[in-house]
């Protein structure tokens, strides 16, 4: 009995083993999605926040119930995916800061790029960030591309130039600016205190600061101007 017993037990371990290496032998990701969230009328990138920002929706075909999957978005507004999988695919943005985009079929084998064409909901212009005096001062343009209200303008810092709303040391808002009588396309201007926050804003420090605003369409995220990087 105690033979039978160990040969059965060999037996099954020995299919296991043999299934495991079957599952090792299927080929990894083989192939790279990338591209830009560009401005179909200004030809400029659209950028976004790299946390809690826009995402590319995509879901993988020749499979019952897929699952939808996600690829995140740089600052600058593009973005890479190096561990797909050569095949066709659905690609779409929702939840972004620009109207959701319509569902694009596409197939990826290799190294394939698709640039996304969109119009954001605002667009950043003319910033200048400088010191002066005690003050970090910002001045900028937003122009709306909707009937959308601009729920907020805001001057976000960091050491990091991936700055944005979701990954600031420093800040300052003007909220529901339309309300308090900015009119858009109009120079608006925030600014940052340097002696109430010398704690970080130390002689010899360097900053990354970004003008960003956010409309009250459903499920906006804020639209941005490059981050400027000024020295204390």
């Amino acid at each position: 009995m105690k033979k039978i017993f160990v040969k059965t037990l060999f037996i099954a371990m020995s299919a296991l083993i043999l299934h495991s290496c079957e599952l090792d032998n299927y080929d990894g990701p083989d192939a790279t999605l990338s591209g830009r969230i560009i401005d179909k009328e200004t030809g400029e990138l659209v950028e976004q926040d790299i946390i809690r920002g826009t995402q590319i929706e995509f879901i993988e075909h020749g499979y019952d119930n897929p699952l939808t999957q996600y690829m995140v978005i740089k600052n600058d507004g593009t973005y890479a995916n190096k561990m797909m999988f050569a095949n066709d695919y659905t690609i779409q943005i929702r939840s972004a800061n620009f109207p959701a985009t319509e569902p694009v079929e596409i197939t990826i084998k290799g190294n394939t790029t698709y640039d996304f064409e969109v119009i954001p909901y605002l667009r950043i212009k003319d910033v200048q960030i400088k010191i002066e005096g005690d003050e970090v001062v910002a001045t900028a343009k937003v122009e709306k591309t909707t009937g959308h209200k601009i729920t907020r303008i805001g001057l976000y810092a960091h050491q990091n130039q991936q700055v944005g709303e979701q990954m600031r040391q420093l800040y300052a808002e003007w909220p529901n600016p339309e309300d308090g009588g900015y009119v858009a396309g109009n120079e608006c201007k925030l600014s940052i205190p340097i002696s109430t926050n010398k704690h970080l804003l130390k002689p010899g420090t360097k900053f990354y600061f970004r003008v960003g605003a956010q409309v009250d369409a459903s499920e906006a995220k804020l639209n941005y101007a490059p981050a400027i990087q000024v020295a204390f």
